[in-house]
């Protein structure tokens, strides 16, 4: 197997976790965008969601992650039970994840889904890759919620997507796919747009996760507004 070498050293983020709900069990929090879901190996890449959540919540574990430049709902598990039991749900796909994005460009249909395997190449680090012969099976839906021109000039679309699938850059590598990038996406073309150089992040936000609390059984639904 080649050797995989991240260069990559993320910009100080200045902007603090918000605590959105929790209790005994789990935390649910927005993650700001710019900061890592976890540490990275470089020690420059020590701040990051679970580094700084450990310090309050002792014994605190990721359930899931979100990209760097995602910000959004989490939720965080106290302890290794409740992860463990959080985790099976999400593997069982029992977990709703809603985000909100801006693509680039008008899409000319209200709702769609696409369905494109995903495939880890260790030439192409860190892409991923639309394969049909060795990707695993990822698909998405959309609706689009408003068209409108971004900064007044730049055609841009506002929808919500929905992963039924949990693949690393799904919607990022999707929306590509579809030919309508997220705004703001380095890795997928969203900045290749003409005058979204000064897009501030990537324009993609965790918005709502529904799921079932581990100990009592009772829906939880959390919802966080995007920023943009």
């Amino acid at each position: 197997m080649p050797v995989i070498i991240d260069n990559f050293i993320a910009p100080p983020c200045h902007e603090e976790i918000e605590t959105l709900w929790q209790d005994e069990h789990l935390v649910l929090i927005n993650k700001p965008s710019g900061l890592l879901s976890l540490s990275g190996k470089n020690p420059q890449n020590l701040d990051s969601v679970h580094h700084r959540l450990v310090q309050i919540f002792p014994g605190c574990t990721l359930v899931h992650r979100l990209d760097f430049g995602t910000s959004g709902v989490m939720v965080i598990a106290r302890n290794k039970a409740i992860n463990a039991a959080l985790c099976q749900q999400f593997s069982q796909r029992s977990v709703t994840k809603i985000y909100t994005a801006l693509l680039c460009g008008h899409l000319p249909d209200d709702e769609g889904v696409i369905d494109a395997p995903i495939a880890k190449d260790p030439a192409l680090f860190p892409l991923m890759s639309i394969c049909a012969l060795y990707g695993k099976p990822a698909r998405s839906r959309y609706r689009v919620t408003e068209r409108f021109y971004y900064q007044g000039g730049v055609p841009v679309t506002r929808v919500e997507l929905t992963p039924e699938t949990g693949r690393t850059h799904q919607l990022r590598i999707h929306c590509r796919e579809l030919g309508h990038p997220i705004l703001g996406c380095d890795l997928y073309g969203g900045l290749l747009m003409p005058g979204t150089e000064n897009t501030p992040r990537l324009m993609l936000h965790a918005s709502e996760l529904r799921f079932a609390h581990p100990v009592s059984g009772k829906a939880v639904h959390v919802h966080n507004a995007s920023p943009f």
